[in-house]
Formats: structure tokens, sequence, C-alpha cells
């Protein structure tokens, strides 16, 4: 192991696409919070009737800290996690195959060529985004109907547990009910897969290659706030729709469009960013503690395995 640095030999596919998922599970933990939080804004504002009864639109939200404060005190704190376990779910699926194969699909797009174009960086982020969405989309419409539904006394839950959760929903809407919201989605994260990967891989590039910066914690967290600032601006509006039609009850929107449609009649062009700012609180602090993480566990997972075939 003498002389052996991590940063000097790529990663495997299999060690990003484990590290990948890891990373994504410690972000989601640290920042599930806000997450709801921007759920709930988001969701806020939805006709009375069906399924906004359950996301408990009556309480008026206001600001991300507003939320928190609200919901801490009339659900109580765990209130805060509510759909944690859709969301780890999530994670390991979702962020394993979007982000860990993110390298594997560019090259195989450039054909092992060592110039990347930005069409290249598109064409991998559409691909692994889209993919795991079609992987991971039952964890999300999960997550999302316990991040919204509100707890109070005198009211039964919508879902008692995250595997009745899959059971209603599939009972009740169909199995095609896991799936629903899934174009929007598949577009949602597209536009968030490449902004996020694509600026994260460009901003990263050109520290290094015109700043003192190196390879290190210092790159690794400017790259991530840059993503997750552009991220946000780009993918919010389509966010908010995901998470409406995600949340809505049954024949409540004839169509994801219709859902768009509906919003922008109701609540006017400024519903479609509802929740922009706990959703930059929690993209960009997920961005920084996920890419960070992801980068230390890519080094240390190398380092290991380096270390075990060396003592063998």
């Amino acid at each position: 192991m003498v002389g052996f640095r991590p940063a000097d030999v790529p990663p495997s596919a299999a060690v990003k696409f484990v590290g990948a998922g890891t990373a994504a599970c410690i972000a989601d933990l640290l920042t599930f919070p806000l997450d709801t939080a921007k759920v709930r804004l988001q969701i806020q504002g939805e006709a009375r009737g069906s399924a906004a009864t359950w996301s408990g639109s009556a309480v008026k939200y206001r600001g991300v800290f507003g939320t928190i404060a609200t919901m801490v005190r009339t659900e109580g704190p765990l209130s805060l996690y509510s759909g944690l376990v859709a969301g780890l779910q999530r994670q390991m699926s979702f962020a394993s195959v979007r982000i860990g194969l993110y390298d594997s699909v560019k090259q195989f797009y450039t054909k092992g060529s060592d110039h990347v174009g930005i069409w290249s960086r598109l064409l991998a982020g559409s691909t692994t985004g889209a993919l795991a969405v079609a992987i991971a989309q039952p964890t999300d419409v999960v997550k999302v109907r316990f991040q919204a539904q509100a707890r109070s006394l005198g009211r039964a839950r919508r879902y008692c547990s995250t595997v009745d959760a899959y059971r209603t929903i599939a009972k009740e809407e169909g199995i095609c009910g896991l799936w629903k919201g899934t174009a929007p989605n598949i577009a949602r994260n597209a536009i968030v897969n490449c902004t996020e990967l694509v600026t994260y891989d460009f901003i990263k590039d050109m520290l290094l290659s015109s700043t003192p910066l190196t390879d290190n914690l210092p790159c690794h967290f400017a790259s991530a706030f840059g993503a997750g600032l552009c991220t946000t601006v780009i993918a919010s509006p389509v966010d908010v729709v995901k998470t409406r039609y995600m949340n809505s009850a049954v024949g409540q929107y004839s169509s994801v469009l219709n859902c768009a449609a509906a919003m922008m009649t109701n609540e006017g062009p400024r519903a479609f960013y509802k929740g922009f700012i706990p959703s930059f609180l929690r993209l960009g602090s997920w961005n920084v503690v996920m890419f960070v993480t992801y980068e230390q566990l890519k080094r240390a997972m190398m380092a290991a395995n380096h270390s075990c075939k060396a003592y063998l």
C-alpha cells in the first residue's frame, strides 16, 4: 500500500454505485425536514376535498422555518421525518443509478474518449435520470404521500406504515398508482440530473484548471453548492407539479398538464415556485453533503479494496 493514492486510480462502477447510494442516504438523513417542509409548501393552496384534506391544506404555512415550527407544534417533531423509510429506499435505488452510473454511461456515449462535450454529459444525465425514475418511482410516490399527510388528533392517518402505503396504493389505485406521476418525475429528474451532475462536473473542472484548488474538500464543496443553486432555479416548476400530481386523489387531475393548468388558473405563475427557499436550502445542502460524502467514500472504498488486495 506504500505510495498508493486513491486519486491516482479511477474508481470502479461498483464503487461509484454503492458510494452514491450511501452518500445520498446520509444526505437525506441530514436534510429530510427541509424536504418535508418543501412538500407541505408546494401542496398548500390545492383545492380542498380529496387528497388535500389529508395534506393539511387548512394550515397556513409561512416560510421554511415557519412550516417546520408549525409542524413541530401541531404534529410533533417526528412529523418532520414522515416518509423517511421510503426516502432512504428511494435514495438507495435512485441515487445509485442516476449518480453512480453517470460516469459509466458518459463513457459509453463518448466511446471511451478523453474529450467529453456538453451533449454527451447531458445525454448521460438524462439517461441515468430516466432509468432511475423507472426503477424507484414507487418509493418516491410513497415518500411524497407520507410527507404530505398532516397528523392531527381525531383523524386517522392515510397510511399507517410504509408497507401499508405500498399495499393500499396498489389496492385502491392499481399497480399503476405506484407509478403515478412518472412522466413529470422523468422530466423533473432529467432536468435535475443534467443540471446537477453537469454543473458539478463543469464547476469542478473549471476550479481545477483555473484556480489553485486541488481535487479536495473545498473544490467539492464549491462545486456542489453551485450545482444545488442552478438545479433549484431550473427544476422548481416541474418539481411542484410532480409533487401536486403524486399527492392528488384519483380523478382530481386528468393529466399532468391539467394539474399544471389548474395551478396556473387558480394560483397564478408564482405557484410553480412555491417552496423555493426550502427547495434551495434542501437541494443546496443535500448536494453539498452528498457530493462531499460521495467523493470521500469513493476514496475510502478504493483504499480499503487496495489494502485487502495487498494483504491477500
